[in-house]
């Protein structure tokens, strides 16, 4: 099992590549019109899963938190 600050470092990472891709995704949907414009999620997957892992990362944190105590 890694260490407390090995997980800090996954999951500041998943969740900093979890911000850049919901930025990228918010920046391809923005219309250049004024026309109804059908938004097609291009990381959906990947997003997804980056939240999965930034959920478990944080629950293994809290729970290394509470044993510290």
């Amino acid at each position: 099992m890694s260490n407390k600050s090995e997980i800090l470092q996954e999951f500041v990472a998943a969740c900093d590549k979890l911000d850049e891709l919901k930025s990228k995704e918010a920046e391809n949907s923005s219309p250049s019109t004024k026309e109804t414009v059908v938004i097609q999620p291009q990381f959906g997957g990947e997003m997804n899963e980056l939240t999965r892992k930034c959920d478990q990362l944080n629950m293994i944190l809290a729970a290394m938190d509470a044993s510290e105590d």
